[in-house]
């Protein structure tokens, strides 16, 4: 029995310490993120899938599904 996916994460912005809530995508991976309050364009980190990954409370569903 799989455990239910966690779609909701809050992406902290590194550079200005911004929190925003977002919905992640189920069928895709979101390689780029700009912070609403300073504008900085975020990127994942190195071995790391997606901003969720980087900057996120939770990680992305794909990851979450062992992916």
């Amino acid at each position: 029995m799989s455990e239910k996916i966690i779609l909701e994460s809050t992406i902290t912005c590194p550079e200005c310490g911004h929190k925003q809530a977002e919905t992640m995508p189920t069928d895709t991976c979101l390689w780029f993120y700009k912070c609403s309050a300073c504008g900085v364009l975020l990127k994942p980190k190195k071995g790391d899938c997606c901003v969720f990954c980087s900057y996120g409370t939770t990680p992305c569903p794909s990851i979450q599904q062992g992916g």
